[in-house]
């Protein structure tokens, strides 16, 4: 196995300590809601949410490792983002997973962009940057972001719902082929913006995903941050 290869699974891995354990991306409201009750029902959820929220997150990431200015591409994950829940958790997301890959990937782009946004960038923006210290290029961080975006969800529904793991795991396996070609569809959006500019890059909308996430925000007792 490369290096390359073996930083992506460190990255990607849902052990490392970059804080998405804490949120569901949405399964906690939907399940609450009635719309996720089964490994059926946590597919089609999944797949919703990796050719939108997966495919934009996946997009700017990509960019940000392809070298574009990631001040810039925050601004864009800023547009890219209506809910001020989801903006504050990317953010909160952002300064935990910068402070994970300081200490596993140090490098000045890092140390720049933390001065730069002491608040937190977007997470999908300093994921992008964690692959470029870590020497992974855009498609390798389009591939961990796809992943992440329902693999949050999935193990977030065996807690709710007590779902059999291997049935979560299955969902995920089926989810393969689609998680591989939303990947190349972000790289390659990264790679014409570079000419093109970041509206080349993905703008895919969850508006059903936005509304609950304020709604979500706003229970006072809930087992996830989002």
């Amino acid at each position: 196995m490369s290096t390359m290869s073996a930083a992506l699974l460190v990255l990607a891995d849902g052990r490392f300590p970059a804080g998405g354990h804490a949120h569901s991306g949405g399964a906690e409201a939907a399940v609450k809601a009635g719309r996720v009750t089964d490994g059926a029902s946590l597919e089609a959820f999944c797949r919703g949410r990796l050719h939108t929220a997966g495919l934009t997150a996946a997009g700017l990431a990509a960019a940000t490792a392809a070298g574009l200015d990631p001040l810039a591409v925050d601004a864009a994950a800023d547009a890219r983002t209506p809910s001020p829940a989801l903006r504050a958790a990317a953010r909160r997301l952002g300064r935990q997973l910068m402070r994970a890959a300081r200490a596993a990937w140090p490098s000045p782009e890092l140390d720049a962009l933390a001065a730069a946004l002491p608040r937190g960038a977007h997470q999908p923006v300093v994921l992008g940057l964690v692959a470029r210290s870590a020497g992974l290029g855009p498609l390798a961080v389009a591939h961990a972001a796809v992943y992440e975006a329902v693999s949050g969800p999935a193990t977030a529904v065996v807690r709710l719902l007590s779902l059999d793991p291997f049935e979560a795991t299955a969902v995920l396996a089926r989810l393969a082929p689609e998680l591989d070609a939303v990947a190349a569809s972000a790289a390659e959006a990264a790679l014409r913006a570079l000419d093109e500019g970041l509206d080349a890059l993905p703008a895919s909308a969850a508006p059903l995903l936005d509304i609950t996430a304020e709604q979500h925000a706003a229970w006072p007792v809930r087992l996830f941050a989002t």
